[in-house]
């Protein structure tokens, strides 16, 4: 899987059964296989983005609706996605406009503690690269850090770059929110060149 969540946030390269923090702190639990479900579930960028929205702050599926500039009948369908899989959790009701009830919703977390496996893998792949892209023209591409390296690396380089990579992910996901932060996230690729050899 590819760092992320984070639609929340999700996992990068191939998870390692359990991945040690920096100073010696506690070791984070092995990530569970995901079911078909969802992995199904977390191949559709729209719903990453759900993920994402309701990360720090539930909303209603108005609310998520207006954000992502969608109907509200075609957003629900993916948040009862979400939710019927346990990536979203329905919050207590709230009193809305004009009296009227609501129900906000809220991202679990779950994603980052699976292993996506290879199954379906270009689908989630794809998905994820399309949600990066649809929040980064939201945001605007003048906000991002971005950057590119080309590298030749064995295969053995290769697996020690993902698992770094990798390790400081889990030590940033592994940190409480931070009250007085701002909202971020993070996209990571690593992939063959296909214009070399």
């Amino acid at each position: 899987m590819v760092p992320g969540d984070a639609v929340g946030r999700e996992p990068a390269g191939p998870s390692a059964a359990v991945a040690p923090l920096p100073a010696g702190g506690p070791a984070r639990p092995a990530k569970r296989p995901a079911t078909d479900v969802e992995r199904r579930a977390l191949a559709s960028s729209l719903r990453l983005r759900i993920l994402r929205m309701t990360l720090d702050e539930a909303l209603t599926n108005k609310e998520i609706a207006q954000r992502l500039g969608r109907d509200p009948a075609t957003v629900l369908h993916h948040v009862r996605t979400l939710v019927d899989t346990g990536f979203l959790v329905a919050e207590p009701v709230r009193p809305g406009p004009r009296g009227s009830r609501e129900r906000p919703y809220r991202a679990t977390r779950l994603s980052w503690e699976l292993d996506t496996g290879h199954e379906d893998a270009a689908a989630g792949a794809e998905a994820m690269a399309e949600a990066f892209l649809e929040e980064l023209r939201a945001a605007g591409w003048q906000t991002a850090g971005l950057t590119r390296l080309g590298l030749r690396l064995t295969d053995a380089e290769r697996d020690d770059l993902r698992e770094r990579l990798a390790a400081v992910l889990e030590e940033f996901a592994a940190r409480p929110p931070s009250e007085a932060g701002r909202p971020w996230s993070v996209f990571l690729a690593v992939h063959p060149d296909p214009s070399r050899d």
